[in-house]
């Protein structure tokens, strides 16, 4: 049976009521209820974030791309995996909390492996510098994802390898922008990692909230693992 054709009022009414869930449990179960709408909704909103993240990592990816085993965190439905795979990367691992993000992402057939974390609550389940390239990508904002995860994150990649990550620019994101921000520069500071690239995006996805109109905007960050 096709898919009731949903409005970009219906979207909204749903992402809305998303920032309205107080405990990670309450985000998972609304994300484990969106699930079979999400691809369709992220459409509508323009949400172009998997895209640019992807096409970040494989402009900046110096390597075998076949071959490359890629952790996908908070890897929903497998959007950015399956972008990637337009890009000739080949072997996928994703973690999601939402078992039913997760099953949408198993049925795509791009993942080896699919493993159910709460981000933030629960250590990363993976192994230590095992990864070629790891991405986080929509997760990392306000309510959602903490800063704690980015140094999981770089702790899975292998040294020389690469981690990308993206946010929100909007207003009510900007003081987490910010602190990401500034985590990033201090790792950086500490020779962990090497900035690769930072693109700020002005048409990000469309706008939601009653204070902003259009579209909001986002930046794609791509770092390269300090080598041994």
């Amino acid at each position: 049976m096709a898919k009731a054709v949903r409005s970009f009022s219906d979207v909204k009414d749903v992402i809305l009521s998303c920032h309205k869930d107080a405990t990670p449990e309450d985000k998972m179960g609304f994300y484990d209820k969106w699930a079979d709408n999400y691809e369709q909704d992220v459409a509508i909103l323009d949400y172009r974030a998997p895209g640019l993240a992807a096409d970040a990592l494989a402009a900046g990816f110096q390597g075998d791309r076949e071959n490359a085993v890629v952790l996908d965190v908070a890897c929903g439905t497998g959007l950015v995996a399956s972008r990637l795979q337009t890009l000739g990367f080949r072997r996928f691992v994703g973690v999601d909390g939402s078992e039913a993000m997760l099953r949408q992402a198993r049925d795509r057939g791009l993942y080896q492996e699919l493993l159910q974390c709460m981000l933030g609550s629960e250590e990363l389940p993976v192994p230590v510098e095992t990864y070629n390239a790891v991405l986080i990508v929509g997760a990392l904002s306000v309510g959602q994802v903490p800063l704690t995860v980015i140094k999981d994150l770089w702790k899975a990649t292998k040294p020389g390898g690469y981690v990308c990550m993206t946010t929100r620019g909007n207003t009510s994101n900007k003081g987490f922008k910010d602190q990401l921000e500034c985590l990033l520069k201090k790792m950086e500071t500490e020779g962990l990692w090497t900035a690769v690239s930072v693109t700020e995006v002005q048409a990000w996805e469309r706008a939601v909230s009653d204070e902003e109109a259009g579209y909001i905007p986002g930046a794609v960050y791509l770092y390269r693992k300090t080598a041994l």
